[in-house]
């Protein structure tokens, strides 16, 4: 059989194993991520396995350079990868990509037994983030309404006030005199 055929029967199998695995996520026909442990988890990490143009005859490409590791140690990861290699020389010339898959799953708790999860970086950003966020959007707003006047509405705004945007004392005062020709008293009639 030739490394296409191969591949082909092996990506058939893993598209029928993993099928509703939400774990498992297919980026190519060649390129394949799991993710070993649940979603939340401190624990969990992502394998991300590529195959090479002679895969199974050499050994594909182990990264877990996904965005899902970045509070994972370097150390931890290399020793991760250095494991599943060893895992790969074992396998070599078969197909191997659910066998490391299935090995990460069950040997998860001795890859993981120097990680120290980082959990306080995030919590305080996501703090600084809501509190930030709601004082930034009442400036922008105020700062739209006042481009959007004419130059004629900001003349008469500016007469209205005394050119610093200050009413003059008593702008809204009701002259009394006036008030009262407009009511008018029942004496009158």
């Amino acid at each position: 059989m030739s490394a296409n055929e191969d591949q082909e029967m092996e990506l058939e199998a893993l598209r029928s194993i993993y099928e509703g695995d939400e774990s498992f996520r297919e980026l190519s026909p060649v390129s394949f991520q799991y993710r070993i442990g649940e979603n939340g988890d401190p624990k969990a990490f992502l394998i991300e396995i590529s195959w090479t143009d002679t895969y199974p005859q050499t050994p594909p490409i182990i990264s877990m350079n996904a965005f899902f590791n970045n509070t994972i140690s370097s150390a931890v990861k290399q020793s991760i990868v250095a494991k599943l290699q060893e895992a790969v020389e074992v396998n070599l010339g078969t197909a191997m990509t659910y066998t490391l898959f299935e090995y990460a799953k069950d040997h998860r708790e001795q890859f993981m037994e120097h990680h120290r999860p980082a959990a306080p970086a995030p919590t305080s950003i996501s703090n600084i983030i809501s509190v930030e966020t709601p004082n930034a959007a009442p400036s922008s707003k105020k700062k739209d309404k006042r481009e959007q006047l004419s130059k004629a509405q900001k003349r008469k705004l500016a007469d209205k006030t005394d050119h610093k945007g200050e009413r003059p004392r008593g702008w809204n005062w009701v002259d009394v005199v006036k008030h009262l020709s407009k009511t008018g008293s029942k004496d009158d009639e």
